[in-house]
């Protein structure tokens, strides 16, 4: 039953996204992506983090605050 409500979320979400909110899902993970397996030389590597961390932010924030507004809208 909790992954049929999760599916069923996911799906709502989906339907309420546009190729926007997309962009922003992909930007994200590929931040998480390059902090979590940043191969850098360790002079660059506090450079190369804090830019992923900045593009991890600045795009998690908008998605968590339509994920929240859509889990509390009424139907």
């Amino acid at each position: 039953m909790p992954m049929k409500k999760l599916l069923d979320f996911g799906n709502r979400y989906a339907k309420e996204s546009t190729w926007k909110d997309f962009a922003l899902v992909k930007f994200c993970l590929f931040s998480m992506g390059l902090a979590a397996g940043t191969q850098v030389p360790d002079k660059h590597k506090k450079k190369a983090l804090g830019a992923a961390a900045c593009v991890f932010v600045s795009t998690y924030v908008p998605l968590m605050a339509k994920v929240f507004r859509i889990a509390f809208k009424r139907n």
